[in-house]
């Protein structure tokens, strides 16, 4: 299904638990721009009747919490969610890994690791999405020496097309493809993570920033702590959210001409602040501050699309000039942006794939058709830094176009061809990119 012409999403506000009806002919994502055709709808409670379900369908997906906004999940076959799977979360604290069951959420996780002295090295702006979907899209966090989420990945458990289990680690030559995979190579039913240990982190908001400062000063800004992001509509509005690791150095945005803001702040102004995590420099568990939002309340806007690209780092004040050329076009349908960073990775079709990226991420409003207006044109202001998409976003690049832009693209259509080779995995969105 296109995503551009789903049906219209329910306009209530959302809390943090994705409330789509999960049965066919009623599932559909978070948004609700994704109408689901799944001819069924399964919730297996065990990896054998997973592997089951696998080997009874010509086609299958699995689902995670939903929080997609492209067609990443969607099948005509079997849609698959794990959430009724036992919630396996295992540490080794030898080995600073942890094995967790693939539909277990950020927001579970999470606590858990740090009541055990351990963490993640970095997380999503929302705890609300499930270990395995935020993998296997290329889910990222903010700062200079961060890979995305999938790159903490040092093996993978996967049901594959003919129902066996197979598990790929760090030592499999194509372990650089079975991670960030859609979907298209099987179903994750477990993930290994590393771990470092637990730390505390405080967050500051900055605001008052001025196009020009952002533009100049972009490097420094975007390094100046562990996690940094900027908000921005392009135009008047620009914020530094900073998230600084205690006992790191506290940076100093003064020459940027920005100031600390005077009490707690929501990204947009008009949606209240106490859905985010604790601001004004408290300090507080990594797991409650590197978020943005607090898993117990609405992420975001709760009515929205998005988009996503990655460009080179280095051309990071160029790409966004680039883009703020479009400001009267695309803000009638924009709710607000944000820029991240993103450490290169060896992930094959990862967006972060082999360069260090800046990432520059729409939050539209819910509005199909005028957001499918204006991403053509964004992807034309980008063209000159070969942008990459988040695979779990809007983007109308063609395949041609984005196949070059992967060195290892060819190596990936190879392995799901080997591991999926009667397509059971496929869909509309892996079929037309990857054949």
């Amino acid at each position: 299904m296109d995503p551009f012409t789903g049906e219209a999403a329910v306009e209530e506000a959302r809390n943090g638990e994705s409330r789509t009806a999960w049965e066919a002919g009623k599932a559909r994502n978070w948004a609700g721009n994704v109408s689901f055709s799944a001819a069924t709808v399964h919730r297996p409670e065990s990896a054998e009747e997973l592997a089951s379900i696998v080997v009874s369908h010509e086609r299958v997906k699995a689902v995670g919490s939903g929080y997609s906004f492209s067609t990443v999940a969607d099948t005509g076959g079997a849609l698959v969610r794990l959430d009724r799977m036992p919630k396996v979360i295992e540490v080794d604290g030898e080995r600073n890994r942890v094995r967790v069951a693939a539909g277990v959420t950020f927001a579970e996780l999470a606590p858990y690791l740090h009541g055990r002295g351990f963490a993640l090295p970095n997380l999503g702006s929302l705890p609300h999405i499930t270990i395995a979907g935020a993998c296997a899209t290329g889910t990222h966090g903010s700062g200079n020496g961060q890979p995305s989420i999938a790159a903490d990945v040092c093996e993978v458990e996967l049901v594959t097309s003919d129902g066996a289990h197979t598990r790929l680690d760090r030592s499999s030559p194509e372990f650089g493809g079975a991670v960030i995979s859609l979907g298209a190579l099987g179903i994750a039913t477990h993930l290994t993570l590393d771990l470092v240990p637990a730390y505390d982190v405080e967050q500051y908001v900055w605001e008052g920033l001025s196009w020009e400062a952002l533009v100049s000063e972009v490097e420094a800004i975007i390094a100046c702590a562990y996690s940094v992001s900027v908000f921005t509509d392009w135009n008047r509005q620009h914020s530094i959210w900073v998230k600084r690791r205690v006992r790191d150095p506290l940076p100093d945005l003064a020459p940027t001409g920005a100031l600390p803001a005077d009490g707690p702040r929501h990204p947009l102004a008009t949606m209240p602040a106490d859905n985010c995590t604790p601001q004004e420099g408290l300090p507080g568990p990594w797991w409650e501050r590197l978020p943005h939002f607090r898993a117990d309340r609405l992420p975001s806007t709760g009515n929205e699309l998005q988009s996503e690209y990655f460009v080179p780092l280095d051309r990071a004040g160029e790409a966004l000039s680039a883009v703020h050329g479009l400001r009267d076009q695309i803000g009638p349908v924009l709710h607000l942006s944000e820029l991240r960073t993103q450490a290169a990775e060896e992930t094959w079709i990862g967006p972060g794939c082999g360069r260090e990226s800046l990432a520059i991420h729409f939050t539209w409003k819910l509005d199909s058709a005028g957001v499918g207006r204006v991403l053509p044109a964004v992807e034309t202001a980008l063209e000159p830094f070969s942008p990459r998409p988040h695979w779990g976003k809007l983007f109308t690049i063609a395949p041609e176009t984005l196949s070059a832009r992967f060195p290892r693209w060819e190596d990936f259509r190879a392995l799901r061809a080997a591991l999926d080779p009667e397509g059971t995995f496929s869909n509309s969105l892996t079929n037309r990119y990857f054949g």
